[in-house]
């Protein structure tokens, strides 16, 4: 299973000081150093956290795969157009949330969805959609003839101990097989953790994992090398 690590809020940390430090794209070299197999990176459209000269770094400094996560909008459209990431993940956004909440509603953004898919297809950059476990959703995102989606597993997350957590990880498992079914690559994110993602990882069908908040809140204790290896191993481990 691939480890991409979303290195997002190594850039909060520099920006809360307004200095040129911690440097995102020297955190996303250590990160590949130590197990990852890609980066992922969310231009948001406040830019809160990575900045547009953020994105050109990555893209020239990481030769395995870089993620692009954006909103689906003209102007993350023609920068992506630009810097040309091997993966751009469009994932919903609204300005007052902390971080990205749920899933695209692929269905209701209609003709806007497609028109962003389809300019981004056409420049050879392979697309992505942010959804929640849900079948509706998943049918629709093979509908737009994307290649790939991201399960939302920020509600298992949320359920991880507590009653409901089978019942949020059967959704996922349901939604991964399903996916997969219909020729689509399987990748989930959102919430995870070391002591949270055997469950997800277990699960054949899921290809990816993109893990940023818990790495990096993790490599204040262990650093950003050990960070990765801890969770690699974690991952690694269910896969066995």
């Amino acid at each position: 299973m691939r480890l991409h690590i979303n290195i997002d809020h190594v850039a909060t940390v520099r920006n809360a000081r307004g200095t040129i430090y911690p440097d995102p794209v020297r955190a996303a070299l250590v990160c590949l150093a130590s197990g990852a197999d890609g980066i992922t990176a969310h231009l948001r459209e406040d830019r809160r956290h990575i900045r547009d000269a953020d994105v050109r770094a990555l893209r020239a400094a990481v030769t395995t795969t870089f993620n692009l996560e954006m909103a689906a909008t003209d102007e993350m459209v023609n920068i992506a157009d630009e810097v040309h990431p091997d993966v751009v993940t469009f994932v919903p956004e609204r300005r007052e949330e902390r971080t990205t909440e749920g899933g695209l509603d692929v269905l209701g953004m209609g003709n806007s969805l497609a028109a962003c898919v389809n300019k981004v297809r056409a420049a050879k950059m392979r697309v992505s959609l942010f959804i929640a476990p849900d079948h509706v959703q998943i049918a629709a995102a093979r509908d737009l003839q994307v290649e790939q989606i991201e399960l939302h597993t920020g509600e298992y997350a949320h359920a991880f101990g507590r009653p409901n957590e089978g019942v949020e990880r059967d959704k996922l498992q349901a939604a991964a097989t399903f996916a997969a079914s219909l020729g689509l690559l399987v990748v989930a994110g959102h919430g995870l953790t070391r002591d949270n993602v055997a469950a997800i990882a277990a699960m054949r069908e899921i290809e990816e994992l993109n893990i940023g908040h818990a790495v990096i809140a993790d490599a204040l204790m262990m650093s950003l090398t050990g960070a990765v290896m801890a969770m690699r191993t974690h991952i690694d481990g269910a896969r066995t």
